[in-house]
């Protein structure tokens, strides 16, 4: 005779069976960006570390854009998405931060309290929506996380224009800043729901690649 437990867990997908739905892809091929982000930054290659963050922000948007077109979807796989793009984005927004202040201090203690509050900061932010989600049926209490890296890579072109000193002091006090925004009160638009947002991010993205690579060279 089958119980009831067992039925339940006949039923229960297989876990790899979700990464074949197309939004997680996207959210996967984030993680992989962030993973490379991490990686160089580590490394001290921080101009490649850019290109990683501002491409796991536009396969971030790019999952909920083809999960919002996507029809067939199962309640299941909506849940699944959403818990594994939460997931993804403490690391895309929070660890990866976290290391690049760390990387650029030099890993000196100095830089320990920043990187511990932009990681905090980004826990408690995604603590918080994923408890009481939009504001209303367009914004956000609070910066969104992926404002941040929008803002590190647009802020590290000043990183071969100002003395290593004064640019340390000034990715350092960005990190601050951009750590209370997440946790405020303030009230912000969902910018990546709108088509013409996610066009203007398409085009930041490949202008912000463009700059960084060229650098490289």
């Amino acid at each position: 005779m089958t119980t009831s437990s067992e039925k339940t867990h006949e039923l229960q997908p297989a876990i790899i069976s979700y990464v074949k739905d197309l939004p997680n892809v996207c959210s996967l091929a984030g993680l992989a960006c962030t993973i490379l982000a991490i990686y160089f930054s580590i490394i001290g290659v921080y101009y490649a570390a850019m290109i990683g963050m501002i491409w796991a922000v536009a396969f971030d948007w790019a999952d909920g854009l083809v999960a919002r077109r996507m029809k067939g979807r199962t309640g299941n796989d909506r849940i699944f998405g959403g818990q594994l793009d939460l997931v993804i984005d403490i690391v895309s927004y929070g660890v990866a931060p976290a290391i690049l202040l760390l990387s650029y201090g030099q890993f000196s203690p100095a830089f320990l309290p920043v990187a511990f509050i932009v990681l905090a900061a980004s826990a408690i932010r995604l603590s918080y929506f994923s408890t009481f989600g939009l504001s209303d049926e367009s914004k956000y209490t609070g910066l969104a996380l992926d404002n941040n890296n929008i803002v590190y890579v647009f802020i590290f072109i000043l990183e071969g224009i100002l003395p290593s000193g004064i640019f340390s002091i000034v990715l350092y006090v960005s990190g601050l800043g951009l750590a209370a925004l997440n946790v405020s009160q303030i009230k912000t638009p969902k910018l990546s729901g709108n088509p013409r947002n996610v066009f203007l991010l398409a085009f930041y993205t490949l202008g912000i690649t463009g700059i960084y690579a060229w650098k490289l060279l």
